[in-house]
């Protein structure tokens, strides 16, 4: 096809999810009740580790950027899900799907080197007690975050602008609720294959290498925790740890299986489905898995809760 025969597209139409019109305002109050949790979990995260000084440490300020990340992440879809389920014209502007592919691979990629620097903080708290401090220093912890919030800002960059060279021709419809990368290749008219080998490239280097880092992680911390003779210790380890691993596989699981290993047999309502796995169930599970089940958040909470009511009742 020439180019003077292709129709520029203004703008996208979101098919959203596939459930029958008689469902849509349950799914509708279910995936609202699901952003509404996702986002008070995680600011209440944020809120405490700011307010209590007890929380100032490399853990908890890994911990608030990946609450921070899975607010946003969740909220670059879910307000626009929520909207169309709610519209008769379900449209998004051309450059508003650019931005939104953006912003979905910078918080996804932020999440990914988040779930790192956790792992690592977590391996050298057990395997290296005495360590710990000098290890995990100010100065790494913020190079770490810092560097996580780089990376991730080229990465996304890099595949927005890759996208924003393309064609697309009249056939405008995503079967989707968000523009998704791989959904956007398919509708495009002219050549994919670069695009497609950086997601294959970038792609093991943002999401597999992390993840095979974290498994290596806990692996250690395992076989460091098996040596110690206290059955109570193991069973509180391999409690944290398997929670930790079941949020991180299913993260990692669905995006791979998505992206890096597409499979021709995946059907539009499959692939929604693991879609919706790590855009909003992960985001929501998070607050629950890595902070609000630990003792230190629950201090917190109880700590800014009384400091709270104490400075209400002298007021009056």
């Amino acid at each position: 096809m020439t180019e003077r025969n292709q129709t520029v597209v203004s703008d996208f139409l979101l098919l959203g999810l596939p459930i029958k019109p008689e469902q849509w305002n349950l799914f509708y109050v279910l995936f609202l009740a699901m952003y509404v949790t996702t986002i008070l979990g995680n600011l209440l995260i944020i809120v405490l580790i700011r307010l209590d000084s007890h929380l100032h440490t490399p853990m908890y300020l890994f911990l608030s950027n990946l609450s921070f990340s899975d607010l946003c992440f969740s909220s670059v879809t879910m307000p626009k899900l929520l909207q169309n389920m709610q519209s008769q014209v379900p449209f998004i502007p051309y450059a508003g799907c650019l931005t939104q592919m953006y912003f979905f691979l910078f918080f996804g990629d932020l999440e990914s080197f988040l779930l790192v620097a956790m792992a690592y903080d977590r391996y050298v708290a057990i395997c290296f007690p005495l360590h710990y401090t000098t290890i995990m220093s100010p100065k790494l912890c913020l190079s770490l975050v810092v560097l996580s919030w780089v990376l991730t800002m080229f990465h996304a960059m890099l595949h927005t602008l890759l996208m924003a060279r393309l064609w697309f021709c009249a056939d405008n419809t995503i079967p989707h609720f968000f523009c998704d990368m791989s959904a956007l290749l398919k509708l495009a008219c002219s050549d994919t294959q670069v695009n497609e080998l950086v997601i294959l490239i970038m792609g093991g280097l943002i999401l597999v290498l992390p993840f095979l880092l974290i498994i290596m992680s806990y692996a250690r911390i395992v076989s460091s925790i098996l040596k110690v003779p206290s059955a109570r210790g193991i069973c509180k380890a391999f409690s944290t740890c398997g929670s930790h691993l079941s949020v991180v596989s299913l993260f990692y699981g669905t995006i791979i299986g998505l992206y890096l290993c597409p499979s021709t047999n995946n059907s539009t309502v499959k692939e929604t489905v693991m879609a919706m796995m790590y855009t909003v169930v992960t985001p929501m599970l998070n607050p629950f898995i890595y902070s609000l089940r630990n003792r230190d958040m629950k201090g917190a909470l109880g700590r800014v809760f009384w400091k709270k009511k104490e400075s209400f009742s002298l007021k009056w």
